[in-house]
């Protein structure tokens, strides 16, 4: 049976009650890129101390990944926000990717490495959370109208048992999330890649 589950709904009651308990929780945000960030960032910086990780090593080439972590920087640096937002950067390393796809290199997008990709980064947004004491951890993932929220958010529930610490549900495409983050990105002249970012989606794009 397809999951139900209104994610969206799930966080904007969340929220509510931190609102109403006179909080703000510290939230360590996993980004992907800053156009899907834009609108994660405008939504959830009104309501959470924000960290935002940038840990992609699926993203090659090098380059790639860069020139994505400076427009992440960027953004954060040009977006009026409520709250602060701290940026950091996770390492590099292709390695742990190429490591997780072994076996899976010919799957469809949005299949069994997609997801295996999602909790590669995922994990790490746990992991640094927990050390960190943050009250939350969560993804931008779930803005892309090509991600599983459904995956992306029973993934993040299997490391909060984990891990120890909370992870925060979302579907941020939902409420026109995914069109907002599109208008953001033309506001801020956002670079916006042509594709996911690990060379097997790329191959799928160029073929």
């Amino acid at each position: 049976m397809a999951n139900q589950r209104n994610y969206a709904r799930e966080l904007s009651a969340l929220i509510e009650e931190s609102e109403k308990a006179g909080r703000v929780p510290r939230l360590l945000l996993h980004a992907c890129c800053a156009p899907c960030s834009s609108y994660c960032l405008e939504y959830l910086a009104r309501y959470f101390s924000v960290t935002v990780l940038y840990y992609n090593p699926n993203i090659s080439p090098q380059e790639e990944y860069e020139k994505r972590a400076a427009e992440l920087k960027r953004l954060i640096g040009e977006m009026p926000l409520p709250h602060p937002v701290t940026f950091v950067e996770g390492k590099y390393e292709p390695e742990r990717f190429y490591e997780m796809a072994k076996g899976l290199e010919t799957i469809p997008e949005g299949g069994e490495r997609c997801f295996r990709c999602y909790r590669l980064r995922m994990e790490e947004a746990a992991r640094l959370a927990r050390e960190g004491g943050y009250d939350y951890f969560t993804t931008t993932l779930s803005i892309s109208p090509l991600k599983n929220a459904g995956k992306i958010n029973e993934i993040g529930e299997e490391l909060a048992e984990i891990y120890e610490v909370k992870h925060l549900p979302s579907d941020f495409k939902k409420k026109n999330g995914y069109k907002r983050s599109i208008e953001l990105s033309r506001e801020y002249g956002l670079y916006r890649q042509d594709f996911c970012g690990c060379v097997y989606s790329r191959k799928r794009e160029t073929a």
